[in-house]
């Protein structure tokens, strides 16, 4: 299993090239499912998740062909396989999301209740909820999720939590159902809106995406389309935060500002120096940093993937500050290995109360999920001496090259086979 070794200490500087969005890939893959017509889609990374959902589409009938320059089509024509079985499924949540387009067009699905990050409860009842509102028959049975319906209906569907997988789910259903869909309490992200511009490009009617009422209007068929995947801010915000915390200078490029601005404000207001371009952000810091208090909640507040980045932040900023979580139960399993590293931080309920130390110390740590590996290169970035980090495998399912890129920026970081 491979792990990544560090030494700390250098200001990192110079400019990086961000990748697509894995969270707005995964949904845009699975449209494939809607159309018998090819999907070219371009700025696809190659990410572990992402190969995931290609070998799912592939076992389902969709043809694939990727190509060295990140691009990918994708033709739905035949898919003789409805199902995505649990061993495609339990690594990867957004296995679910084959669920709403493939009964949309077939008017059946069966689809492995699905697995992935241990950072919480993301249950998929509000997606089932969603479909049968819609008129189908939904059955769970031996793990699978088994729905049925001869064409779906539109309906208006208010729900309870806010959710984005579900947003995806129901809009992508709604698209090919019979009658208009509204929407409520719909998620707002980033990656939401990007969904919804690659369907309309593939001949769907959607209205209101990025705002909390989602209205479609069902038409009979989409056909083909092309479109790029929108930059991946997660991505963005950990390189920046990677340039305040060293003390360093880094422009990232291909990169999508309107979509941080929460995330660029506590950057600020941490000490460091942000200036953006349409496609660009630069952040530039002395390494003397304020702590910042970070409360997660639903776009546009601040980002719940950005939550593990800003703990490591305020482990070596002046002052103390709270980090309270709101989206997910289980998000602070990356606070036991940061105090491996001599953090100072405590944990009541959903809010830790991170002070500041002088200097983090290398030593051996363990990722338990996508962000808190993030967080763990970055500690380790700043950490005197050796930090090694095992069980990266969580970190190559959201962060293309990462080792490549911090290199290219000055870090002194390599991949351990």
């Amino acid at each position: 299993m491979d792990s990544l070794l560090i030494r700390g200490g250098n200001a990192l500087a110079g400019e990086v090239r961000i990748s697509g969005a894995k969270n707005a890939a995964l949904p845009i893959l699975t449209a494939s499912l809607l159309t018998a017509e090819p999907l070219v889609l371009s700025n696809v990374p190659h990410l572990k998740d992402v190969g995931t959902m290609l070998a799912l589409l592939g076992h389902m009938g969709v043809t694939v062909t990727p190509d060295e320059r990140n691009h990918v089509t994708l033709c739905g024509e035949s898919i003789p396989h409805r199902e995505a079985p649990y061993e495609m499924v339990k690594t990867m949540r957004a296995s679910i999301l084959v669920l709403g387009p493939t009964l949309a067009r077939f008017g059946e699905a069966r689809v492995s209740l699905p697995g992935g990050c241990a950072i919480g409860s993301r249950p998929v009842d509000l997606h089932i909820k969603g479909l049968q509102a819609m008129g189908a028959e939904i059955s769970i049975e031996h793990g699978y999720i088994h729905a049925r319906a001869k064409r779906l209906q539109g309906a208006h569907i208010a729900m309870d939590v806010v959710t984005v997988t579900g947003t995806e789910n129901l809009m992508m259903a709604a698209a090919l159902a019979e009658g208009t869909t509204v929407l409520a309490n719909a998620a707002r992200e980033p990656e939401v809106v990007d969904l919804a511009e690659c369907l309309i490009a593939m001949g769907a009617r959607i209205e209101g995406a990025g705002s909390g009422v989602i209205t479609i209007h069902g038409v009979p068929e989409l056909h083909g389309a092309t479109h790029r995947v929108m930059p991946d801010r997660i991505e963005t915000g950990t390189f920046l935060v990677a340039a305040a915390m060293t003390g360093g200078r880094i422009r990232a490029l291909d990169a999508a500002p309107e979509t941080l601005v929460s995330v660029l404000g506590k950057l600020a207001d941490a000490g460091a120096k942000v200036t953006q371009g349409d496609d660009w952000i630069e952040v530039e810091s002395d390494g003397v940093l304020n702590a910042v208090d970070v409360r997660t909640a639903p776009h546009p507040a601040f980002p719940t993937d950005m939550q593990a980045q800003f703990m490591a932040l305020n482990c070596i900023a002046s002052g103390a500050a709270s980090i309270t979580e709101t989206i997910f139960e289980n998000r602070f399993m990356h606070v036991q290995e940061l105090r491996r590293l001599g953090a100072n931080i405590e944990v009541s309920g959903h809010t830790a109360l991170v002070r500041g130390v002088p200097r983090l110390d290398g030593a051996t740590v363990m990722a338990t999920d996508l962000r808190a590996s993030a967080c763990l290169v970055l500690a380790g970035l700043v950490a005197a001496g050796e930090t090694t980090i095992e069980r990266i495998y969580h970190l190559d399912r959201g962060y293309e090259r990462i080792e490549e890129k911090l290199t290219q920026l000055g870090a002194r970081i390599q991949r351990i086979h």
